[in-house]
C-alpha cells in the first residue's frame, strides 16, 4: 500500500504530476509540508512548466475538498505549496497556473474560518508582490475588491479577529493595488465601482482608530510592527499608496468616493477627520495634480449650498487646509476659480442670513438667533480661506488677486462686475462690502511692492478709495488699513499704532529708504488722491477713535513712504486745512469730532516736524502742543479719547497760540531752505464723482464760489465767526509771488479738472461760466457810463473756508473774473 491508503498499482499508473504533488501531503497533517517531496514537485515544475495549470487544477481539486471537509491542515500545506510554486516558476505558462491559484484564494475568502481567510490573504499579498512576465489580458480583480473591503467592515463579536480580519482585508487591498499598478490593464482598478469599494473601507478603518485616539493627542511614529498591528495606520498607509500611484485621469475617482463617505457619515461637522483625509490626500498626489482636488471641493460645496451652515463652514475649513498646501506648489488655472466660487457662496450666505432675519422679523426665537451666528462662522471661513490663499500666492498673481476681488465690492450707483446684491437690499450689500474688503485686507497682508505703482495701480487705487467716502466708519477703517498694508514697505506701522504725542521719534527707530522716482511720480498723479480721502475721512460725524489712529497712521505712512519736499509741503497744508474744519465747522461736526480733529493735527505735526527735523518748525509745534496741556487738554488725543472727557461748548474764543499758524510755519520752513509759496494757497480737495457714487453729500456742496451780485445783499447774514477782509487789505496781505504761486496752482487744478472730470460736468460749468461772464460785462459797461452813486453793488465770494468782504464791482479788474 503506498501512501494514504492508495495501493501500488494504482499509484504507479496515476499521472507523475499527481504522484507529486500527493506526496508533499503527510499522513499527519501537523508534521507540514514535506520539504524533500517538495523539492521534486518544484524541479518537476520548472523542468515542464506546461504541467504548471494541470499541477494548479490538482491542488486546486484537492484545496476545495479538504475545504468542505474542514481538513485545515491540509489546506494550510496545500497554500504553502501554491506559494512556492509561484515563487520559484516565472515562465509564459504560469497564467493557467495563475489562475487556478487565485481560484483557491478566493474558495478561502469565501469560508466563514477567520483563519483560512487570512491565509488565502496572505498568499494574494505573496503572489501581488511577484513581477510578472508579461500582462494578463483577461484576468480580473473584482471579486478580491468586494471580498476585501467586505472584510475591512467586519463586524465579528470577537475583538481580536475582528481587527485581524479588518487588517488582512487592508493588506488585500493593498494587494490589489499594487498588482493592478503594475500591470499593463491597471487602468481597471481606478473603475469607480472599485474606487467605491476600496476607499470607503480605508476610510472606515482610519475613522474607527481616530476616533478614540484623536482626544488623546497626535500618536507617536509607528513602528513596523505597530503599523501591521493597527488598522488604522495601515489604511492610512494604503491610502496614501493609492494616492500615490493616482494619475491625472483617474485622480478624481481616487477623491469623489471621500466625499461621498464623509456625507454619509456625516462627517463634516465636526470636521477633524475630514481635513486629517484631505491633509493626506494632498501631501500623497504628486504636486501637478492638487488643482484636480481643489476642483472636487469647490464642486462639492456648490452640490452642498443649500446645507446647514455647519456643513458648508466644514467644507470650506477643509478647502481652507487644501489651498494652504496647494499654494506652494502649483494649483494651475483654478486660482480666480477658488475666489470667484467662495464669493459666491459668501454672497449666498449673506442671502441666508438675511432672509433668516426677515422670515422671523418680530419673533426673536434662539434658533434664528444661532442660525445667524451659524453663517457668520460660514461667511469667516470664507474670509480666512480668502486672506490665507491670497497671502501665499506670488505676487504676480496676488496684484491679480487683488484686483478682483476689488472687482467684485458693490459700489452703489454703479454697474460693475461686482457681486449681485441688488435683492439684499442696503443691508445686505454693506455686509457683502465689508466681508470683501476684510479679504483683501488679508490678501494685502505681507505684500511688499517694489514701488507703491505696484502696490497702487490706478485701476485699483480708484476703487479702492471709493468706499473711504461712503458713510459707514467699518468700511472707512477697512479701507486705510488696506492701504496701510500696501503702503507700508518697511514694517513701520506696529511702531506707530495708537494715535498719541511721540516725544521722540527717534526712539521708534523707523526704518525708510530714499523716495524713488517711481514714487515721486506716483505722488505726482496720484498724491491729491490720498489727500482728499483722508481730508474727507476726517468729516464723517460717525468717526470713533480708531478712524481718528488710523488717519493719523496713514499720514504717517505717507510720509515715511512717499514724502520727498514737495510732499511735505502739501501734507502741512493738508493738517492746517483739517485744523480748519475743526475751527470753522462748516459741516456741524459734534464737537467730540472736532476735538478730535484737532488731537490728529497735533499728533501728525509733532511727528512731521520731528522727521523733517527743522528746529524752529519743531518749535513752534512744541510751543502749541504745550499751551494746549496747559489750557486746552481736549485739543490733545491723550486727553480727548479717554472716557470721561470734559468737552469744550465752542471754539470759536481760544486764542490763536493753541493753533498752528501757517505764517509761523512757513517763516520755519522757509529758513531751512524749504520752498514755502504754496503753503499761503489754501488745501482744496477735488471734486469726483465718487461723492454721488458714494451716497454722500457732495464736495461740490462743501468747497463752492457763491457770486452775488444782488444791491442791498446784506453778507453779514451769511458769513458768521469769520474775519472781514477788504479787497485792499487782501491786495497788500498778497505779494507778486504770492499771486504766481496762486496763479499756477489755479491752472495746474484747471488742467487735471478736465483730465478727469466727466464731459457732462465740464460742458456745464463752461455754460454756466459763459452766462456769468456776459451778465458781469453787461453789469461792467453799465458802470463805466454810469457809476452808482454809493457802493451797493457788491459781490460776495465764499471760497472753501476763506470768506471775503463784499466788493464793489466797479472796483474789481478784468481779470479777476477769470
Amino acid at each position: 500500500m503506498g501512501r494514504k491508503g492508495v495501493c501500488c498499482c494504482c499509484a504507479a499508473l496515476r499521472p507523475r504530476y499527481k504522484r507529486l504533488v500527493d506526496n508533499i501531503f503527510p499522513e499527519d497533517p501537523k508534521d507540514g509540508l514535506v520539504k524533500a517531496d517538495m523539492e521534486k514537485l518544484t524541479f518537476y515544475a520548472v523542468s515542464a512548466p506546461e504541467k504548471l495549470d494541470r499541477i494548479g487544477a490538482y491542488l486546486a481539486e484537492r484545496l476545495s475538498r479538504d475545504v468542505v471537509r474542514h481538513r485545515y491542515g491540509y489546506v494550510l500545506i496545500a497554500m504553502e505549496a501554491l506559494d512556492q510554486l509561484l515563487m520559484a516558476c516565472h515562465s509564459q505558462s504560469i497564467k493557467p497556473f495563475v489562475e487556478s491559484f487565485l481560484h483557491m484564494v478566493a474558495k478561502l475568502l469565501e469560508s466563514g474560518e477567520p483563519k483560512l481567510q487570512v491565509l488565502g490573504t496572505n498568499s494574494f499579498v505573496k503572489f501581488a508582490n511577484i513581477e510578472e512576465d508579461t500582462p494578463s489580458y483577461h484576468r480580473r480583480y473584482d471579486f478580491f475588491v468586494s471580498r476585501f473591503s467586505a472584510m475591512c467592515h467586519s463586524c465579528d463579536h470577537d475583538a481580536e479577529i475582528q481587527t485581524e480580519i479588518r487588517i488582512a482585508g487592508i493588506r488585500g487591498i493593498q494587494g490589489v493595488v499594487r498588482k493592478t499598478v503594475n500591470d499593463e490593464l491597471r487602468a481597471t482598478i481606478w473603475e469607480p465601482q472599485h474606487m467605491d469599494k476600496i476607499v470607503p473601507s480605508l476610510l472606515f478603518n482610519m475613522q474607527k482608530i481616530e476616533d478614540i485616539d484623536s482626544r488623546i493627542g497626535p500618536p507617536s511614529s509607528p513602528t513596523g510592527g505597530e503599523k501591521e498591528e493597527n488598522p488604522s495606520l495601515l489604511a492610512e498607509n494604503c491610502f496614501r499608496e493609492l494616492l500615490g500611484r493616482a494619475t491625472y485621469g483617474n485622480m478624481n475617482n481616487a477623491v469623489r468616493p471621500v466625499f461621498a463617505h464623509l456625507d454619509h457619515h456625516r462627517l463634516w461637522d465636526p470636521n477633524e477627520f475630514a481635513v486629517s483625509c484631505f491633509k493626506i490626500i494632498m501631501y500623497s498626489i504628486q504636486a501637478q495634480y492638487s488643482h484636480h482636488v481643489i476642483q472636487e471641493i469647490l464642486g462639492h460645496l456648490d452640490v452642498r449650498k443649500r446645507d446647514s451652515p455647519r456643513v458648508r463652514a466644514g467644507i470650506i475649513q477643509v478647502l481652507l487646509e487644501a489651498v494652504a498646501i496647494a499654494a506652494k506648489g502649483s494649483i494651475g488655472p483654478t486660482v480666480l476659480e477658488v475666489f470667484n466660487t467662495l464669493l459666491k457662496h459668501l454672497r449666498i450666505s449673506v442671502d441666508f442670513e438675511l432672509g433668516d432675519r426677515r422670515s422671523s422679523a418680530g419673533s426673536a426665537t434662539v434658533s434664528t438667533s444661532s442660525k445667524e451666528s451659524d453663517e457668520r462662522i460660514v461667511q469667516n471661513a470664507i474670509i480666512q480661506t480668502i486672506g490665507f490663499f491670497g497671502s501665499n500666492l506670488p505676487d504676480y498673481q496676488r496684484s491679480e488677486i487683488m484686483m478682483f476681488i476689488m472687482g467684485k465690492v458693490p459700489v452703489l450707483g454703479t454697474n460693475s462686475q461686482s457681486l449681485d446684491t441688488s435683492h439684499l437690499g442696503d443691508l445686505g450689500t454693506r455686509r457683502i462690502q465689508i466681508m470683501l474688503l476684510r479679504s483683501l485686507l488679508m490678501v494685502t497682508s505681507g505684500y511688499k511692492a517694489t514701488t507703491i505703482t505696484n502696490a497702487l495701480p490706478p485701476p485699483f487705487l480708484d476703487p479702492l478709495l471709493s468706499p473711504s467716502l461712503m458713510e459707514d466708519s467699518e468700511l472707512r477703517q477697512l479701507v486705510l488699513e488696506i492701504l496701510h498694508n500696501l503702503i507700508d514697505r518697511h514694517d513701520n506701522r506696529a511702531k506707530l499704532r495708537g494715535i498719541r504725542i511721540i516725544p521722540d521719534v527717534s526712539d521708534l527707530k523707523i526704518k525708510r529708504d530714499k523716495i524713488s522716482r517711481q514714487d515721486v511720480s506716483f505722488m505726482k498723479k496720484h498724491g491729491q488722491q490720498l489727500y482728499r480721502h483722508i481730508y474727507l475721512g476726517c468729516k464723517e460725524e460717525d468717526n470713533v477713535q480708531k478712524n481718528f489712529e488710523l488717519l493719523f497712521t496713514s499720514l504717517a505712512l505717507t510720509t515715511i513712504e512717499l514724502a520727498n519736499e514737495e510732499v511735505v509741503i502739501d501734507l502741512i497744508r493738508l493738517a492746517i486745512a483739517l485744523q480748519d474744519i475743526a475751527i470753522i465747522n462748516e459741516d456741524n461736526l459734534p464737537m467730540f469730532n472736532r476735538c478730535g480733529v484737532m488731537a490728529l493735527v497735533a499728533a501728525y505735526l509733532n511727528f512731521l516736524s520731528q522727521m523733517i527735523a527743522v528746529p524752529a518748525f519743531c518749535q513752534h509745534v512744541s510751543k502749541v502742543i504745550e499751551t494746549r496741556s496747559l489750557e486746552a487738554s481736549y485739543f490733545l488725543p491723550e486727553t480727548i479719547f479717554k472716557d470721561k472727557c470734559n468737552l469744550p461748548k465752542s471754539l470759536e474764543k481760544h486764542e490763536k497760540n493753541l493753533f498752528f499758524l501757517t505764517n509761523k510755519i512757513a517763516e520755519s520752513l522757509g529758513g531751512s531752505g524749504y520752498s514755502v509759496e504754496r503753503l499761503s494757497v489754501p488745501y482744496v480737495p477735488q471734486v469726483t464723482d465718487e461723492d454721488r457714487l458714494s451716497r454722500r453729500k457732495s464736495i461740490v456742496d462743501t468747497v463752492s464760489i457763491q457770486v452775488d451780485i444782488l444791491p442791498g445783499n446784506n453778507t453779514e447774514d451769511k458769513v458768521d465767526n469769520t474775519e472781514e477782509i477788504t479787497f485792499e487789505a487782501l491786495k497788500k496781505a498778497i505779494d507778486n509771488n504770492g499771486l504766481e504761486e496762486q496763479e499756477k496752482e489755479k491752472r495746474r487744478l484747471v488742467i487735471e479738472k478736465f483730465q478727469k472730470a466727466p464731459f457732462e460736468e465740464i460742458a456745464a460749468q463752461c455754460e454756466t461760466k459763459a452766462n456769468l461772464l456776459h451778465d458781469r460785462l453787461a453789469q461792467i459797461l453799465e458802470l463805466t457810463i454810469r457809476p452808482p452813486p454809493s457802493p451797493s453793488g457788491t459781490m460776495t465770494i465764499t471760497a472753501g473756508h476763506a470768506h471775503y468782504q463784499s466788493v464793489p464791482v466797479y472796483e474789481m479788474k478784468f481779470p479777476d473774473l477769470f
